[in-house]
């Protein structure tokens, strides 16, 4: 906690390559998971209201899936609309990103203040909601 998360770039669905740093916004969150893992899936529900309720005022979110077929991940992002940012390096758990991030189980987020670092691991439901709050309430 409190480390500048390490930066990292891989390809969305289309092919463009995204970076961290370029994704950063008041608050920046981290979310590690795949479209075979049922836990992640349940879990997106909830990711699409924080995104639907904080996006507009600086919340960012980058999503790195932890797939390896390219035609499932899609179907997961279209199918539970996922309307921000989408990376994979198609490696499963040995995704350079995951790896970097000591990801062992998925899902796993991290959320990140306006300057990359780390403020806080595996946040859910209310707990994250008010760390949302509390950084984008910061000037």
């Amino acid at each position: 906690m409190g480390l500048k998360a390490p930066d990292f770039k891989a390809p969305t669905p289309e092919g463009k390559m995204v970076s961290l740093k370029e994704s950063l916004g008041k608050a920046t969150l981290i979310d590690f998971w795949a479209s075979w893992c049922q836990p992640c899936r349940m879990e997106n529900p909830n990711v699409v209201a924080l995104y639907n309720e904080f996006h507009s005022k600086g919340l960012n979110i980058i999503s790195v899936s932890l797939d390896n077929d390219a035609v499932k991940w899609k179907e997961a992002i279209a199918k539970d609309k996922l309307s921000w940012t989408q990376i994979s390096n198609l490696k499963e758990m040995e995704d350079p990103i995951a790896v970097q991030y000591g990801v062992e189980q998925i899902p796993t987020t991290f959320l990140l203040d306006a300057t990359g670092k780390i403020v806080a691991i595996d946040l859910r439901g209310d707990a994250l909601k008010a760390k949302i709050n509390e950084l984008l309430a910061t000037k």
